[in-house]
């Protein structure tokens, strides 16, 4: 048995979730993967994978030699681009999660660049929201919003945008412009409500934080509907200015009460510290920087700071 290439071959099965889509890759047949997969089992003494008839899942060891042998694979391609193989273009199944209305607004639009930058890179998206268990769900990268709290996650910031108070024109001319912040008691909210509860909006004045329960008559958990609402007209919403970034550039929506705008929101790429990020997944996070350098309304972080974060 060649041990690096059954690493190689289990490694791919578990990112395409398929051993058949493994040996199209690979140009072999269905049962030379499984073969190499059992061959490992064998030698290592342990069910990786656990088979039913129709899909496989990571066994509790399967799961912890998936981690080292990622890890493997990239100190090895690490190694050998040190030797002077820096031709070599990255390849692989990157598995990243986003915001959603994010992904649809900055990454998808711009893909075909990156496919044609890298064409030996595949790409799946996934939208849930919750990162802490990236290694559980087997993602290489999330593009994550905000702060994190998982200290065994490394986070490495791409950008930073503001968090605007939004209406549309038709909204403005009906009920007005706040300029006080005591004037929202007056206007109708669009509420993002994420566990039913009103989320909290945040201000800043005079070197303080001020919190205001927003109070309106539609209230959504979906940042795409909070979208639609205010275009609508149907009230303000205060949302990290990526939401609604070309809405502002062409005053299709106006950004009010900017004298009371809170702190920039940092977006990071977060990875597994168990880990070295793997060079198809850190040249992705480098494609989402370039597209946010790009919009007026976030503040970019220098590309060579971030290639060095990201190869720490």
């Amino acid at each position: 048995m060649d041990r690096l290439e059954a690493i190689q071959a289990f490694v791919r099965v578990v990112e395409a979730g398929s051993f058949s889509v493994t040996a199209r890759e690979r140009g072999v047949s269905q049962s030379t993967i499984s073969k190499q997969v059992a061959a490992l089992e064998a030698h290592l003494g342990a069910e990786l994978l656990r088979r039913t008839s129709r899909s496989f899942n990571l066994t509790e060891p399967g799961a912890a030699f998936y981690e080292s042998a990622v890890r493997l694979l990239s100190d090895l391609e690490a190694a050998e681009s040190h030797v002077g193989r820096r031709h070599i273009s990255p390849a692989g199944l990157v598995r990243a999660t986003v915001a959603p209305v994010f992904g649809g607004l900055y990454l998808i639009p711009k893909l075909q660049s990156f496919f044609t930058q890298y064409p030996n890179i595949d790409l799946e998206l996934r939208t849930a929201p919750e990162i802490e268990d990236l290694i559980a769900r087997g993602l290489d990268i999330a593009i994550h919003n905000g702060p994190l709290s998982d200290s065994s996650l490394i986070m490495r910031k791409l950008a930073s945008v503001p968090v605007i108070a939004v209406a549309a024109p038709s909204y403005i001319e009906k009920k007005g412009t706040p300029t006080e912040l005591s004037q929202l008691e007056q206007h109708d909210c669009i509420v993002f409500a994420p566990h039913g509860e009103p989320f909290p909006w945040k201000f800043s004045t005079g070197g303080r934080d001020i919190r205001i329960k927003p109070r309106g008559r539609f209230r959504t958990h979906d940042a795409e509907q909070i979208r639609a609402a205010v275009l609508a007209g149907l009230g303000i919403a205060q949302t990290p200015g990526w939401l609604f970034t070309h809405e502002v550039a062409s005053r299709r929506v106006v950004r009010i009460l900017r004298d009371y705008e809170p702190d920039v929101i940092a977006i990071s790429a977060v990875y597994p510290g168990s880990r070295r990020l793997a060079s198809k997944a850190r040249v992705f996070a480098q494609f989402v920087a370039k597209c946010l350098a790009e919009d007026a309304m976030f503040s970019s972080v220098s590309y060579e700071s971030l290639s060095q974060d990201l190869q720490a």
